[in-house]
Formats: structure tokens, C-alpha cells, sequence
């Protein structure tokens, strides 16, 4: 979930609050430029905030480039969930060091924006001087100040609050995705996972009202996208603050009911919050996708303790076998961390047979990494590297065998495929299933990119399916 996403150049101009009086004249170019670069690395919710950071830029008269080379400012939107990830932040920060003989052209804003940033500071300012800016997720309507700041002669400016509700909405979101469109319902966390970074770096839970998102989600339909997917670090803990106190499940099924939406997901769901009222909803309502994303991180009882899941290994299964009983077939996919701090061979052996017992549809795993911040960063017993790397191929090889079964069993059904991609072979097309799974088929038609189209499943591999355009 950590790679690097390269924001496209392809988007639409949409946003809640496009429609402010806002001044006519755009903020003052910092050092002499109008372009910006932006390389975002991370989940969907790194993505949107990207969306989000060149809304404000277009908003202000900016314009995107394909390439740091050709920018003036040059923008990391950054996630320290995993230590890989911020090591190739400041991998790419290394790229500008004026020490380097072989350093890209000086005079550029370099900036550093997101998790990384929320997490180190001020102190990315002495690991790395050239950098000028450094930026959280709250602080992101702020960053037209931030830059007249830099013009106005400061070197070196921060914005890190993360207090804020102001995350929520900009006041122009950059759509990337010609189709499908995210939103964010639930900013920062407060379940406290003993190995986790997000309460610190996206601060306390804070909802976004629901008539706020409603008008955004009719907003997106007007214009053309079919596909919501709302987003939060804890999801489906979403709270109406707003008189009409919706639930989750209650906002789920008024999304669905916008006209135009054909398709609502959510990511990411906390175990403790996943109740049968949301089951009940996707039952319910077609336009809801038959997939959660529900992470156990953990099979064993003592390590989710340890790792302060609040829930145990029977609880979770519980939660999986409520959603085996929809009448909908809901694809589950999960998140699993191997070598927490203490864990044992036979706490190993209870995530396989967990893995096993879930039979999950898909899945992240990952080598745990100790985080700055973090109560597991101190903790004893560690796993060595060399162990984490054994347990880590176990267990994907057994998720891997588990996915091909499945998909498998899906040979000669139909689905429907919103089609989002096309091949170099004229009748080669790709899309994705309700239920999240990524279907490669052929037709004879053209232009299929952003219709909906019904594809019988003809094979299957363990992270995708074949199949050819129904006629039925």
C-alpha cells in the first residue's frame, strides 16, 4: 500500500466549495514560478490529499507538470505507515541536496507534505535544509499563506495542526480519477494501536458533517462520476456531528441514493466498528459494493492485545462469519503484520490457520517496522529480519493459493465491469468487478472506457480474472 503514486495530469475540476468569493488575482508566485510537481506516496487517502493540495494550487493560477525538472515547486505528499515508505521520501529529497555535483537546478521550493512531514517536523529542516516547506494534512487550505510567506523572504515555513476540521474541504478538490472519485468521512484515529503512527500524524477522529458530504457526493454525480469511494483511517467509525446524527450504515444508504451514483465503497473499516447494520445495508442496497476491507493485522489473541486491537482472534472470525451470512457474496480483503515485537512461532501459526479459517478474497501484508512515536517502537523480544522475511513468504504463499481457489470458483459467472482501462490489443479491456476484483476481458466494441459493462469470467489467477464481454 506504500508504492508511489504518480498523480495524473488528466482531471476534472470539481469541489464542495468551489463556489467561494474568493479573490480574483491569484497568490503571488513563490521565486519567479507557476508550475508545481507533486508525487504522492501511499493509500487512496495519500491520493485524495493530493487532489486536494492541486485544487488549492489551480485555485491560486498554479500549474501541474509531469516532472520535478520542469517545476518550481516540488511537492512529496508522504506516508509513514511503513518505514520503506519515508525512506523514499527522503530518498527523493537527497535528489536536491546542492551538494551533490549532480543535483537537479537550484532555485526550486521543495516541499514536504503529509504523514513524513507531520511526523518529523521541523526536524526534515535540519536533515534536510533545501527543503523549504513542510506541510501536514489539516494544514493543506493554508498552504497559499505558507507560500506568500517563502515570497515574503522566510526560508523555511511549517503548518502541523492537526486540531483541525478544515482538512475535510478545500477550496477546489483536483479530480484524477475520470471516474471514480474519493471523499473523505472520518479524518485522524482514536484507537491507539500500540504499532501505529496515524493518531499522531493525522491527529484525533474528526467527522465530516452529512449533509457536507451528501452535497459533495451530488456535486460529483452532476458532473459525471458513477463511483464514490468514501474514505477514513477508521471508516465505518464515522459519527454524524450534524443534527441528523446519521450512522454509518445510514450514510451508506443515502450516498447510494444520490442519483447518477451507481457505485459506493468504503476503505478502511475497524473490526470493532464493523456491526451487522452495515451488512444489512449492502443487502440492501445494489449500488453498495459487495466488498469490506477489514484489517486483522494479527491471528493471534495475545498479539492483538499486545498491539492494542481491542478485539481477540474469535471476535474478528465472528465479524468474518456475519458477513459469509449475506445474502450478497461480500468479498473480504485484509491487512496482516508479521514479526510484531514478541510474537512466536505458535502465535504465527495462529495467523495461518486464521488465514485459513477467513478465506480471505485478498490482502497487504507486511514485515513489522517499528514507527517513531510509537509504544511497539520500544517494546522487547524482536523478531529478526531474517525471520520476518520467512514468516512474510509463508504467509503470502498461503493467501496467494487461497485467492486462486476462490477466484477460481468464479469461472463461467457474470459481473459487471466498469471499465477503466484499455490494452495496446484494440480489444483488450480492464476493469473491476462490485465486489473489487480487477477483471481483464475482450470485446469488439470501442469506447468502453467509463461504461458498465456485463463479462462472463472465463479464468482466473490469484489476483485477477479473464473473461469475455457477455452477449446475454
Amino acid at each position: 500500500m506504500a508504492e508511489s503514486i504518480h498523480v495524473s495530469l488528466a482531471s476534472l475540476l470539481t469541489g464542495p466549495s468551489a463556489r467561494e468569493n474568493l479573490p480574483a488575482t491569484p497568490v503571488s508566485d513563490v521565486r519567479g514560478g507557476r508550475t508545481f510537481y507533486i508525487e504522492t506516496f501511499g493509500c487512496q487517502m495519500n491520493e485524495h490529499d493530493s487532489e486536494k493540495v492541486a485544487g488549492v494550487l489551480l485555485r491560486r493560477g498554479y500549474r501541474q507538470v509531469a516532472s520535478p525538472d520542469e517545476a518550481r515547486l516540488v511537492f512529496y505528499n508522504t506516508c509513514s505507515i511503513r518505514e520503506k515508505a519515508a525512506q523514499k521520501v527522503f530518498s527523493r529529497l537527497g535528489e536536491f541536496d546542492p551538494r551533490n555535483n549532480f543535483g537537479r537546478e537550484s532555485g526550486k521550493v521543495i516541499g514536504v507534505l503529509g504523514c513524513v512531514a507531520q511526523q518529523e517536523g521541523e526536524q526534515i529542516f535540519k536533515r534536510a535544509p533545501w527543503v523549504s516547506l513542510v506541510c501536514g494534512s489539516a494544514s493543506y487550505r493554508k498552504l497559499p499563506l505558507l507560500l506568500a510567506r517563502l515570497e515574503a523572504g522566510e526560508n523555511r515555513v511549517a503548518g502541523l495542526e492537526t486540531d483541525t476540521d478544515e482538512t475535510f474541504e478545500t477550496e477546489l478538490t483536483r479530480r484524477d480519477h475520470p471516474f471514480r472519485a474519493y471523499l473523505t468521512i472520518i479524518e485522524g484515529c482514536d484507537k491507539a494501536c500500540s504499532y501505529c503512527i496515524v493518531p499522531y500524524t493525522r491527529g484525533p477522529e474528526r467527522n465530516r458533517a452529512s449533509e457536507s458530504i451528501l452535497r459533495e457526493v451530488r456535486e460529483l454525480a452532476d458532473v459525471g462520476y458513477t463511483e464514490i469511494q468514501l474514505l477514513g483511517q477508521t471508516v465505518n467509525s464515522y459519527r454524524d456531528p450534524s443534527n441528523r446524527h446519521l450512522t454509518f450504515s445510514e450514510l451508506l444508504l443515502a450516498v447510494a441514493e444520490v442519483r447518477g451514483i451507481r457505485r459506493v465503497r468504503f476503505m478502511t473499516s475497524h473490526p470493532r466498528d464493523m456491526c451487522d447494520d452495515i451488512v444489512q445495508a449492502i443487502d440492501a442496497s445494489p449500488a453498495l459494493c459487495e466488498h469490506i476491507h477489514l484489517p486483522v493485522q494479527s491471528g493471534s489473541t495475545r498479539v492483538l492485545r499486545a498491539m492494542q486491537r481491542t478485539y481477540t482472534r474469535e471476535e474478528y472470525l465472528e465479524k468474518i462469519s456475519m458477513m459469509r451470512r449475506a445474502r450478497r457474496a461480500i468479498s473480504i480483503t485484509t491487512d496482516i503484520i508479521v514479526g510484531f515485537p514478541g510474537e512466536t512461532e505458535q502465535d504465527f501459526a495462529e495467523t495461518l490457520s486464521l488465514v485459513d479459517a477467513a478465506q480471505f478474497d485478498g490482502g497487504f501484508s507486511f514485515q513489522y517496522s517499528p514507527r517513531p512515536h510509537t509504544p511497539a517502537a520500544v517494546m522487547p523480544d524482536a523478531v529478526p529480519e531474517s525471520e520476518k522475511s520467512r514468516r512474510l513468504q509463508m504467509l503470502q504463499e498461503r493467501q496467494r493459493a487461497i485467492q486462486l481457489q476462490r477466484n477460481q470458483s468464479l469461472v463461467g459467472q457474470v459481473f459487471e465491469v466498469l471499465v477503466e482501462g484499455a490494452s495496446r490489443r484494440e480489444t483488450q479491456w480492464t476493469g473491476r468487478t462490485s465486489s473489487n476484483r480487477v477483471l481483464n476481458f475482450t470485446s469488439s466494441r470501442t469506447d468502453l472506457l467509463g461504461e458498465y459493462v456485463r463479462v462472463r469470467v472465463t479464468g482466473a489467477g490469484p489476483n485477477s480474472l479473464t473473461g469475455e464481454e457477455s452477449i446475454e
